[in-house]
């Protein structure tokens, strides 16, 4: 089976360079605040993917196609318009908590927040932690406890 090659790739460069370089003072605090709640509930060290997404955890991905591909488990980039959070595939999943969240935007398998005051933080680590376990699970990456 082919893996895909992707411009997305587990890389060496600083995280904390990374947060630093973010001009908008609101979303670099916003920015470090959920890279520490990414950190805590997945147990992984944020790693840098590509230029810009701060990613944690790594899980081989295999499509029914036969596409396979490594990705984050969870992660976030400081996009111009928002905050990009990589957390889940399945937001039909989580319905009642998305009800719950407060104001935002999805993708396919993004959140899109303008700042962490927008939304409910409680809310938001229920959502992380809930697309974490799918995540592992279905991929058969190993659980932390």
């Amino acid at each position: 089976m082919a893996t895909a090659e992707l411009k997305t790739k587990l890389n060496d460069a600083s995280v904390e360079a990374f947060l630093d370089s973010i001009e908008d003072d609101g979303k670099r605090a916003d920015c470090r605040r959920v890279s520490e709640l990414m950190q805590k509930l997945s147990g992984d060290e944020p790693k840098m993917w590509g230029a810009s997404i701060v990613g944690f955890g790594s899980v081989h991905l295999k499509y029914a196609t036969g596409r396979e591909l490594d990705w984050l488990v969870v992660g976030f980039s400081p996009r111009k318009a928002n905050i990009t959070l990589y957390v889940t595939d399945c937001f039909e999943r989580y319905g009642e908590l998305m009800a719950k969240l407060g104001k935002y935007k999805t993708g396919k398998s993004c959140l899109y927040i303008k700042r962490l005051a927008d939304i409910d933080m409680g809310v938001l680590e229920e959502l992380i932690t809930a697309s974490i376990k799918n995540v592992r699970s279905d991929a058969g990456y190993p659980r932390h406890e």
